[in-house]
C-alpha cells in the first residue's frame, strides 16, 4: 500500500490494527471510549472535534474508528470537508443510522445530522436488511431527509411501502439478494460522474460468513465493497471504515441499557480477539483498494 494518503486509525478501543508497513497514523483516544461510546451529548463531542482537529494529519487516507459503536464520528470527519463542493455520501450499513435519539448524537443517529451539511449532496445507505425501515420502526425514522429526497435507502427484502404513504415512495428501493442492490446502485452511480463521494463502510452490512460485528448483520459480501469501491476510483474524496469489535462495559447504566435495548450482543475476550483477527485482514485489504481509489 502506498503511503501517499496513510491511513488514520482513531484508536478508542483498540480493535484496529494494520501493518507496520502502511504506515498508519494512530491517535490515542482510549480515554474518550465512556464518553463518545455508542452516544454522547454535543459538549463532549464539539471537544472531541476539537482534539480531532489538532491530531489529524493534513492529508490523510481512509480513516479507521473502531467498532462500529462509533459510526457517529464520521459526522465529524464530514464536517472538516465544509470546504469541497458539494458530494455524494455513500454508506454501507446493515441500519440506516437516521433514527431519532434525544440526548445528543449516537451511531444510529447521525446520518439525519449529516443530511444537514450544506457539502453532503445526497446520501445512499445501502445494504439495509434491519427492521428499523419497516412500518413498526417507521416513528423512529427522521423523515425530514427522506421527504426532501436528499437519503435514499437501499434495502434487502425489508417491506418501505410506508414510505409513499407518507409522500416519499422515491426514497427507498427494495432488492431479494444483495447482487441486484449492488448492480443497481452501480447503474446510478455511473449515470453522474461529475458527482464527487465520500464512502463511509460499516461492516454490520456484510454477511457473518465474511466477519463478524457485535451488531445483527446483513448480506453484502466482500466482492459488492470492491465492486462498490472501484466505482469510485478518481471521485474519492473521502473514506471511513467502522464495524471492528471490541468488548467493553459502560460505566454509565444508561448507556448499558441503551445497548442493551439494541440488541448488542457482548462477545468473550477470546470471541473478541478471533473475531478481530479476521477483521483485520479484511481491513487490510480494503484500504489497499481504497487507496488506489484516490
Amino acid at each position: 500500500m502506498t503511503s501517499l494518503r496513510p491511513p488514520v486509525i482513531l484508536d478508542f478501543d483498540g480493535s484496529v490494527k494494520l501493518e507496520p508497513q502502511d504506515a498508519a497514523r494512530v491517535i490515542a483516544l482510549q480515554s474518550w471510549q465512556e464518553s463518545i461510546r455508542f452516544g454522547c451529548r454535543w459538549t463532549p463531542f464539539k471537544r472531541l472535534e476539537q482534539t480531532l482537529a489538532a491530531q489529524l494529519p493534513v492529508d490523510y487516507g481512509c480513516v479507521f474508528t473502531g467498532s462500529g459503536d462509533y459510526h457517529h464520528v464520521s459526522q465529524l470527519l464530514l464536517q472538516r470537508l465544509a470546504y469541497l463542493p458539494p458530494f455524494d455520501l455513500v454508506v454501507c450499513d446493515n441500519h440506516p443510522d437516521n433514527m431519532r435519539y434525544p440526548f445528543g448524537i449516537h451511531c444510529g443517529s447521525w446520518i439525519y445530522w449529516a443530511s444537514r451539511l450544506p457539502q453532503v449532496q445526497h446520501i445512499h445507505v445501502l445494504g439495509i436488511c434491519s427492521p428499523d425501515i419497516a412500518l413498526g420502526h417507521a416513528w423512529e425514522n427522521h423523515l425530514t431527509p427522506l421527504l426532501r429526497n436528499k437519503l435514499t435507502y437501499w434495502n434487502i427484502n425489508v417491506d418501505t411501502r410506508w414510505l409513499k404513504w407518507m409522500g416519499a415512495g422515491d426514497s427507498s428501493y427494495t432488492f431479494s439478494h444483495a447482487d441486484a442492490l449492488t448492480e443497481r446502485f452501480l447503474v446510478h452511480l455511473d449515470k453522474d460522474r461529475s458527482r464527487n463521494i465520500y464512502l463511509s463502510l460499516d461492516k454490520d452490512a456484510l454477511s457473518p460468513s465474511v466477519i463478524n460485528t457485535n451488531w445483527d448483520q446483513g448480506e453484502l459480501r466482500e466482492d459488492h465493497l470492491n465492486q462498490l469501491i472501484d466505482a469510485c476510483r478518481g471521485r474519492l474524496i473521502g473514506a471511513d471504515i467502522t464495524g471492528d469489535v471490541s468488548a467493553y462495559r459502560y460505566q454509565s447504566r444508561f448507556k448499558r441499557w441503551l445497548s442493551a435495548a439494541d440488541g448488542q450482543r457482548v462477545p468473550s475476550s477470546e470471541q473478541a480477539e478471533s473475531w478481530q483477527e479476521r477483521q483485520n485482514r479484511l481491513n487490510q485489504r480494503l484500504a489497499a483498494r481504497i487507496n488506489a481509489c484516490w
